[in-house]
This record gives structure tokens, sequence and C-alpha cells, in this order.
């Protein structure tokens, strides 16, 4: 049976002593798309670094095709597509020029003229990466890192100042890659995104797993979204609102399995089972306070909840 796209078991990486990475263990197996998510300064950057090859663990195992990819760089660099978010991309040559020039590296690179069309280079493929918007700076970045057919791709939030159109491109291209047998391993703040792409997803916290499983599990799990025994995804109420409402009050008139929160200053959220119930008890109350709601929206609970639930919802 052929290695995992990446292994990683008890990572420990350190900074002037102090862990960075503390023991995170993960698998990312081939053709599928594995999301490691996590606040800034979580030790997610580091984890997928390790994994690059970037830098070197202090502790623990990593492989990448069964290989280490510090000590098997060589072996490892022609089967790795890396795309970094800063790019990495010389500034002074051409796209087009550039993304040819990455191709020639490689025995079987992908037809440069097809992987331009496809992600929209030739607009800007006379144009100096220096001169790049962010987005197209990124859809480059990606092309780089595919164009040589790699069996592991790292993405460092690959769709980061893209436009709508843009991002639906790139999540194609994901997709078609990971249906070609292509290990992925994403890190995005996109929600949406992991939710959208991932077949897997590593919470990291404090250089620390703290939750692991498909998107659905995660919904699922006592951090989420089920009432219990019935298997069925809890919704979830939003609304905006005069700021700082008495929220014990609100909650008394609540159902005991909802839950009710303010997420930033005005704007409020209330997630439970899917039972109409908490709906006429929420509008009753408002309007028994004469508080007018308005963006009111009904909708299940999603990714982006339940990695504020399990990392907190203050600034870092």
């Amino acid at each position: 049976m052929p290695a995992p796209a990446v292994l990683v078991r008890d990572l420990v990486k350190r900074y002037d002593g102090r862990p960075v990475v503390d023991g995170v263990g993960l698998v990312a197996e081939r053709g599928a798309i594995t999301a490691v998510l996590g606040p800034n300064g979580a030790g997610k950057t580091t984890t997928v670094e390790c994994c690059e090859g970037l830098r070197s663990p202090d502790a623990g195992d990593v492989r990448v095709l069964g290989l280490d990819p510090v000590a098997d760089a060589h072996e490892l660099r022609p089967r790795v597509g890396v795309m970094l978010q800063d790019g990495g991309l010389p500034t002074g040559v051409r796209a087009l020029e550039m993304l040819r020039h990455v191709a020639s590296m490689y025995a079987r690179p992908r037809d440069v003229g097809e992987l331009s069309e496809r992600l929209g280079l030739g607009a800007f493929a006379r144009t100096t990466v220096r001169r790049l918007s962010g987005g197209q700076r990124q859809r480059l970045a990606l092309a780089a890192a595919v164009v040589g057919r790699p069996e592991v791709l790292f993405l460092d939030e690959p769709s980061a100042g893209m436009d709508p159109q843009s991002r639906h491109a790139v999540w194609e291209l994901v997709r078609e890659l990971r249906a070609d047998g292509v290990g992925i391993v994403l890190t995005t703040h996109l929600m949406d995104e992991a939710e959208d792409l991932a077949d897997q997803v590593y919470v990291v916290d404090h250089g620390r797993v703290i939750a692991a499983g498909t998107t659905r599990a995660l919904l699922e799990s006592e951090h989420g979204v089920t009432a219990p025994g019935d298997g069925a995804v809890d919704r979830t109420v939003r609304f905006e609102a005069a700021a700082g409402l008495d929220l014990e009050d609100l909650r008394g008139s609540l159902p005991g399995s909802w839950t009710l929160v303010e997420a930033r200053p005005g704007s409020y959220s209330l997630t439970g089972p899917a039972d109409p119930g908490a709906l006429v008890a929420l509008t009753t109350w408002l309007a028994a306070h004469d508080v007018l709601a308005t963006r009111v929206s009904v909708g299940r609970r999603t990714l982006e909840d339940v990695f504020l639930d399990l990392t907190g919802r203050h600034l870092r």
C-alpha cells in the first residue's frame, strides 16, 4: 500500500526555546484535500513548512510520499508543488516567461498554453511580476506550483486577493487535481473555501491539533451542530439589532438547547436544533422589548461557526 501524501507524527518545533508546534500529528491522503486551519500564530504555517522541507523539526517525524522532506529534498523536489502566500516569485521577469522557465525544469510538464488559459494568465502574460495585482500573482504562483504535475501540492491561501471569477477557476482546477490523485494540503483563513474543498480538516491552535475530521463530522461534533441522537445539522439564525442586548434575558426565553452569542457589536448568532418555535420565541422577545432586527437570515451552521467555537472570538 503506498504511503500517504503527508504523514506527521508528534511534530515539535521550537523558537527561542518556546514550542510553536507542540506534538502535532496529521495525515493527508493521496487524491484528497486536507485543510489545516488555525488563527494567526497557531503553528499551522510552521507545521506546513516542516512538511515542505523549509524547516527542520526539533522532534517528531514528517514524511512526504514516504520520504523525509529535508534529507530527501532532492528526490522529492520534482514530485512536490508548493504555492506560498507571498508567491516567492522573481519580480523582474514577465509572467509567462517565468512560467515557461519553471516548466522547462520538469521532465513531463503540463502544457503551459493550456494552463495559462485555464487560469487567465494571457491578460498579463507580458507584464512583469512586480506589476501584477495580488490576485494575478496568486494565479501565477498556482500555475508555477502545478505545472510540473506534482504528486503532492501545498497551497497557502491559494485564493487570497482573487475576485470571485478567479477564485472559482482556482477551485475547479484544485478539484481536478484531487480527482487525478494528487494529495493536496491547504491552509486558508477562508472558512468557506475549506468547507467547499476539503475532504479532511485539522484545526490547530497553540501548537496542537484541537479538532480533526471531515467537515460534516466537525459540524456534527460537540462543537457544532446536532441535536442529540437525530443526526441533523442545526440551524443558525443571524440578525442585526442594537448593540448590547440583554442576552441573559433573551436566552431565558429560548429553548434550552439553543445558544446565543453577540459575534460583534450589534451582530447576533442563534444556533440550535431546527425548531420553528425558537424563531417565534426570538421575534416575540424582540417585539416585547421594542427591538427592530434587520438582516435576519436562517441557515445551517458553518465551518466558520465551529472554528470560532474552538479557537475563540478574541483577536490574536
